[in-house]
């Protein structure tokens, strides 16, 4: 087995990590490093797992020449580049589910804490001060909960939040109404669900789009007396408005476990303020969360880089272990005919890709079969490509990317059938899996033929005639080429065959001349596959 190294650079259980090292992986863990040490240890390793602490830059990445994959222990990726890390075909992994319970819980708690002055009372008791009535609270039954995010979090804060009675309301741009039903909560425009709410919590992802979503403008629409609670990301809550809201009256308070900038400035006004909690960012620290993040990210890992299956990628199509082995005849096959194409067209400039599934794939999910065909078509264009950047590098390229489904008779015998413009030619190739699990190419051009793809194959287009297949059987004989395979096709138009040979060694550039100069060839081209 080729050998593999993760590195672990936050402090991550060390007892799930065993789990990669059982399966034979190198786990190598120092923490703290800055980033040019990190990019030094980086240099042979294959993974890396991180927590919040650690940012992987694109800098570090470029140094980083073996990294196939990141593994984040926890659910925020946004201390990894992950745009970087797709033009660069490394996988940025997580752990969503890991945290879910953890840090729905410790929102609550804050919640709760936040209604009954709890960590106010607290710090007064310990300093020897009884004060009942500085800490009148407010109860939480009959109150409506706005939450904004309806992600896993989201949906059990709610959940636990039901069970004091309290109405929830929700806003999520990417939930419909039936589902969010499902969940018992009432989806709302933001607008109406930060006019309604005695307690706003949000459990959103930092964005361009979401970044100080809770600011002054959202503050002057909510109602007065307002509680706010932020246990997702620092920077959704606009923390100067924040104060500013709380000493106008508009906000009564605010539990706070995440901040714009963390470590949290000792010196910050939001400390010690009468009417805001913190915590230091506790969402996910909890004894099982932590376990349970360090195992998730440790067997996604160890079943990516042994044996290619993919789970809770954020810039790739998952894939688990029965749709991995399912797909992987087709996926193979793919690039295939996309390494055929890329040798065929040459330089030529392509401009747009079809490609039709039919047969066993109609109905089938197949991104990973059209990243896998144009990560083959794009072959040439980097030695990073794979089916985590393919399409941005066809993005980037300006080609266009077009799929489609049928369920056509004509289409009888190919899985896959592919174009390919270039420049002002279209080239065409087809293939399907057969019963035996092999996929073969069973069209080129307007040949007809069964090909199985692999090692080093050369093409040739003749005249339909006796004697010009014998001629080039000689000529290959006759410079100590031998043939392992070889396949013909018939033009459906006539006049024209298709030769498709498969031979031990590469041919020598002199052999290829000889060969498109034999009478009957009219071209002829070696590729390997």
């Amino acid at each position: 087995m080729k050998h593999t190294k993760v590195f672990v650079a936050d402090d991550v259980n060390e007892e799930r990590l065993a789990l990669l090292r059982e399966a034979g992986i190198e786990v190598v863990k120092e923490t703290k490093l800055s980033p040019e040490m990190l990019a030094e240890r980086l240099g042979d390793a294959d993974g890396v797992i991180v927590r919040s602490a650690t940012e992987i830059t694109a800098e570090i990445m470029d140094r980083a020449r073996r990294l196939r994959v990141i593994g984040r222990a926890g659910v925020g990726v946004d201390n990894i580049d992950v745009k970087a890390a797709t033009k660069r075909g490394i996988v940025v992994m997580n752990a969503p589910d890991g945290n879910t319970i953890t840090t729905a819980e410790h929102t609550v708690a804050l919640l709760v804490s936040l209604a009954r002055n709890v960590a106010q009372a607290h710090g007064l008791l310990q300093q020897g001060i009884w004060d009942k009535k500085r800490f009148v609270g407010v109860e939480l039954n009959g109150k409506s909960l706005g939450v904004i995010g309806l992600g896993r979090i989201g949906r059990h804060v709610a959940k636990i939040a039901k069970g004091f009675g309290m109405h929830i309301s929700g806003y999520d741009p990417f939930v419909t109404d039936e589902s969010a039903k499902d969940f018992g909560i009432a989806l709302e425009p933001l607008e109406e669900l930060l006019a309604k709410s005695d307690f706003i919590t949000i459990h959103t992802p930092v964005t361009d789009e979401t970044r100080g979503m809770i600011g002054a403008a959202a503050f002057s629409k909510m109602k007065d007396g307002v509680r706010i609670v932020n246990c997702a990301r620092g920077g959704l809550v606009n923390e100067e408005a924040l104060l500013e809201a709380i000493e106008s009256g508009k906000v009564a308070g605010a539990a706070l476990d995440v901040f714009e900038s963390e470590p949290l400035d000792p010196k910050s006004p939001l400390l010690n303020h009468p009417k805001i909690v913190t915590t230091p960012h506790l969402g996910a620290s909890t004894t099982e969360a932590q376990e349970g993040v360090a195992l998730a990210v440790a067997e996604q890992m160890r079943d990516y880089l042994l044996f290619g299956e993919l789970r809770n990628a954020v810039n790739a199509p998952s894939m688990a272990a029965e749709e991995l082995e399912r797909l992987e005849p087709h996926i193979e096959l793919a690039s295939s005919l996309g390494r055929f194409h890329e040798q065929v067209i040459g330089e030529a400039a392509i401009k747009e890709v079809k490609i039709e599934y039919s047969g066993q794939l109609a109905d089938a999910e197949c991104g990973p079969v059209t990243r896998a065909f144009v990560s083959g078509l794009l072959e040439h264009v980097s030695d990073r490509i794979n089916i985590v950047n393919a399409l941005h590098i066809a993005e980037e390229r300006g080609i266009d990317i077009i799929t489609s489904f049928t369920q056509s008779s004509k289409n009888f015998g190919h899985d896959i059938r592919t174009r390919v413009k270039a420049s002002d030619q279209v080239h065409i190739a087809a293939g399907a899996v057969f019963a035996d699990g092999v996929g073969r190419i069973t069209q080129i051009e307007d040949f007809a033929l069964e090909v199985i793809p692999g090692g080093y194959m050369l093409f040739t287009r003749n005249d339909d005639e006796p004697g010009a297949i014998g001629k080039i059987g000689t000529l290959l004989g006759d410079n100590g080429v031998n043939i392992s395979r070889f396949y013909l096709g018939r033009s459906e138009k006539g006049g024209e065959a298709l030769a498709v040979i498969e031979i031990d060694t590469p041919l020598e550039p002199e052999v290829l001349e000889k060969l498109r100069s034999t009478q009957s060839v009219l071209t002829a081209k070696q590729v390997k596959l």
